[in-house]
């Protein structure tokens, strides 16, 4: 297990890289914007918003690499990726030439949140599976809580802090890239791809005391009763399809890379000055990482559908308390303190489940472009959302876009109350028939 944990938090830290790379434009934005004197349109839609457009892509295209390369090869490109996308966002002098690097580094968010999960899902025993793949989005809050203090020291350093601040993600994108080179390939994707005398030695490290043949003999059985050029919009299955788009739909409108793109232009709006708002941006990460950690280790415990309880509430309330603060001008602390307790049911609920869900709801041979389907949508909407923030804010007010967040999140609780089911503690290949037959029964 040790062994089975150790290859799951290699493969894990793409997520710090996509939360570092996610988070880390947060401390440049406001300086970019009155740099190159770009209009809240451009800033918003091309400078912010590239990375997220080039993680659409990279989402779309990612099942390719992650099927035909194999886990292991697509997570070292992801690496390469990172590296590219940090050491050219901070050299650049103009707007396009640091959207096209920050293009580069999206593609590697999005493909890593398809090969990363996929790789942990497929090499974790089913009663843990939930943990490990939460490795993922534990690495990503802590990311996310690194680029938020990078920015703090590094944002007095003179005129050219922001370019430190995009530059600093080289060093743990080599460092990921070096120690995926000492990891198995899955022994799932080694089956698919006939390599058994591979396969079987990756299987007796991860179950020293399995039974190999029964683990190929279900792979096998499960691949002979699907048809091979089966699409995951099949009618059969539209239960997972529509499981997979609903989940990730609801996790951005709650605003959360929206407010995590801009949390101190939202503090700032909220009436805290530049230096409190980057601070308050670290008690966030500190809030981001606590809560994720609590919700990774009850995922297998409570399952995944009572977090999601949780989260919706916790949304609902946050939201409701963030808008009304920005109506009535409370202003002050109130706002960090709504804010943070909205980022601690992001993390407990939404955060702590999304990527495990999606990882698990698909067929073995339809995860790859399954999990591409979930996380494009997902980062679609990533896209899009934070995009319009600077233009929302200026026309029709904070109040209002939390508003908007938070009536999206009644919409959620009702999607988990009549509609999720629980994946806990069941196996792959178990749950892929589980899902057909619920599909059936709809």
């Amino acid at each position: 297990m040790k062994q089975v944990f150790y290859w799951s938090s290699v493969a894990a830290l793409a997520g710090l890289l996509f939360g570092f790379d996610t988070v880390v434009i947060s401390g440049a934005d406001k300086k970019l914007q009155s740099l190159w004197e770009s209009s809240d349109a451009f800033h918003g839609s091309v400078v912010m918003a590239m990375a997220l457009w080039g993680t659409v892509v990279g989402a779309l295209l990612g099942a390719l690499p992650t099927q035909h390369l194999g886990r292991k090869k697509t997570l070292l490109w992801v690496g390469l990726f990172f590296t590219v996308s940090a050491l050219g966002s901070a050299l650049v002098n103009d707007p396009i030439s640091f959207a096209v690097f920050r293009f580069i580094g999206g593609l590697g968010v999005g493909v890593s949140t398809i090969a990363a999960p996929a790789y942990i899902s497929e090499i974790a025993p089913a009663k843990s599976r939930g943990k490990l793949v939460g490795l993922y989005q534990f690495s990503l809050v802590f990311g996310i809580l690194l680029a938020f203090v990078s920015n703090y020291l590094l944002s007095n350093v003179g005129e050219n802090a922001w370019r430190w601040m995009m530059g600093v993600e080289a060093f743990p994108a080599l460092l990921f890239t070096v120690l995926c080179l000492g990891i198995p390939r899955s022994p799932r994707w080694l089956i698919t791809q006939n390599k058994m005398e591979e396969a079987k030695k990756v299987y007796f490290q991860i179950v020293p005391d399995g039974s190999f043949e029964e683990f190929v003999n279900e792979i096998k059985g499960n691949e002979e009763a699907e048809n091979k050029k089966d699409s995951i919009f099949d009618v059969k299955y539209r239960f997972p399809l529509k499981l997979a788009f609903l989940i990730a739909f609801f996790n951005q409108l709650s605003g959360i890379n929206a407010f995590l793109y801009y949390a101190p232009r939202i503090f700032e709006e909220g009436g805290l000055g530049a230096s409190t708002s980057l601070l308050s941006s670290i008690g966030i990460g500190i809030t981001n990482l606590i809560f994720t950690f609590i919700g990774i280790s009850l995922i297998d415990k409570l399952g995944r559908k009572k977090l999601m309880y949780y989260g919706s509430f916790g949304y609902i309330i946050s939201l409701s308390l963030v808008a009304c603060a920005f109506f009535f001008e409370w202003g002050g602390l109130l706002i960090p303190i709504f804010l943070f307790l909205f980022i601690a049911s992001h993390a407990i609920g939404q955060g702590a489940v999304i990527w495990v869900y999606i990882s698990e709801i698909f067929p073995n041979h339809l995860r790859n472009s399954g999990q591409a389907f979930g996380v494009s949508v997902h980062w679609i909407l990533a896209a899009i959302i934070p995009s319009f923030v600077p233009l929302l804010f200026s026309s029709i007010g904070a109040g209002f876009v939390f508003s908007i967040f938070a009536l999206f999140m009644v919409l959620q609780l009702i999607f988990v109350h009549f509609m999720m089911p629980e994946t806990r503690g069941i196996s792959l290949e178990q749950l892929s028939k589980k899902l057909i037959l619920e599909n059936n029964k709809k």
